[in-house]
């Protein structure tokens, strides 16, 4: 028996074919093959399926079709089955008409042969949503990583291109930003809720709390890293590590916490909203999905906007109190990103690498929103 664990990533169609060859020789061999895929293509050449769903998180966990590629597309209960049953183009944002693409300007590079690709010139449209193709070893990453984003940052400020670039024009362009889907750190304090500066602005309301301020606490107290109420037997990690001789170490949930990274005191804080009513407390909120978060703090202008930011990039299912180091790739590049909407981003290029690796339709369909977002707030933005 043979699993893939989503093969299809990072692959351009043509690719696809090859892969899907080499499923289909080892059926014929006598093997089971089991795939964990997104990729339509892939799910119309199997012989079974087995959707999971309906959402994701708390909101998933269930089987809601299963059967052959037929049978799913007739199933009113499958989300995927529109994209099964139909493989005609679907317009979801706004398309600039051809000869306006390069209306507001472009940003054009040229290179001499590096690696072995051949001496490259092209041209970006600005304010546009631009996307790098071709199959695997094409010169995708030569062109944008090697090759754009270190001559964009060489000229904002004012230095030498690297030696293979031969010239760069960028009008206007005076920072790039990187997206990519690099795990986020290695701390495991580091959760959603504090990369997004949420938990900073939580732990300030908390400790303005009557008993908080009875008991003298302050808003660092409720800090994972240093703060009087952290779990003293994880030290604010929510899990532990068994030593187990001659075995690798084991990670389990702090029995002493329950994995909420704080002792027992802090349960007994809580806040009260705006219309009397008591709050839950800053533990309880960090077992909350951000969805669920969302609707708790809806009093709470700031942390319900950063909240909505990430709700907004469909990461409405992560936990607050999760550790960042644990999320996919796709969800650290989204976590990334959600810093970055609301501002203005006239001078900004985004470069996105392969933003939609492990992502269903539907959850393309809302990252292509979003990009639609950062260039009505004036952002450039391309991927690969």
């Amino acid at each position: 028996m043979y699993v893939l664990d989503e093969p299809s990533i990072g692959l351009h169609p043509a690719n696809v074919d090859g892969l899907l060859g080499v499923m289909r020789d080892l059926k014929a061999q006598g093997n089971t093959v089991v795939v964990v895929d997104h990729d339509t293509r892939v799910l119309r050449d199997t012989d079974w399926i087995i959707e999971m769903g309906p959402g994701a998180g708390s909101h998933g966990g269930t089987v809601i079709a299963q059967g052959t590629v037929s049978d799913i597309e007739g199933n009113p209960h499958s989300l995927i089955a529109p994209f099964l049953a139909s493989e005609r183009l679907q317009i979801v944002r706004p398309q600039t008409p051809a000869n306006k693409v390069f209306d507001e300007g472009a940003l054009e590079i040229k290179t001499a042969p590096l690696h072995t690709v051949h001496a490259l010139d092209a041209r970006v449209p600005k304010h546009r949503l631009t996307v790098v193709t071709g199959v695997s070893g094409s010169g995708k990453t030569t062109l944008v990583l090697e090759s754009l984003i270190p001559a964009l940052e060489a000229a904002a400020k004012g230095e030498a291109l690297p030696a293979h670039v031969e010239s760069i024009t960028a009008p206007g362009i005076a920072q790039v930003k990187l997206i990519d889907a690099t795990p986020i750190g290695i701390n495991v304090r580091s959760t959603v809720a504090t990369y997004a500066n949420v938990h900073d602005e939580l732990r300030k309301i908390y400790a303005r709390s009557p008993l908080a301020r009875e008991k003298g606490y302050k808003a660092g107290d409720f800090s994972y890293n240093t703060g009087r109420l952290r779990c003293p037997g994880c030290d604010g990690t929510g899990t532990i590590s068994l030593d187990i001789q001659f075995l690798p170490d084991v990670e389990i949930t702090c029995p002493d916490c329950g994995g909420s990274r704080y002792q027992k005191d802090a349960a007994a804080l809580y806040r009260t909203r705006k219309d009397g009513t008591q709050a839950e407390s800053l533990p309880r909120l960090m077992e909350m999905s951000v969805d669920e978060a969302l609707a708790a703090c809806a009093d709470l202008k700031l942390v319900a906007s950063r909240l909505q930011t990430l709700s907004n990039l469909g990461l409405g299912y992560l936990t607050l109190g999760e550790a960042t180091p644990s999320l996919s790739g796709g969800e650290a590049q989204r976590l990334k990103l959600a810093s970055e909407m609301g501002k203005g981003q006239a001078d900004t290029v985004f470069v996105f690498d392969e933003p939609t690796i492990g992502l269903h339709p539907l959850d393309v369909r809302t990252l292509l929103g979003v990009f639609q977002r950062l260039i009505d707030s004036g952002g450039h933005c391309g991927g690969h």
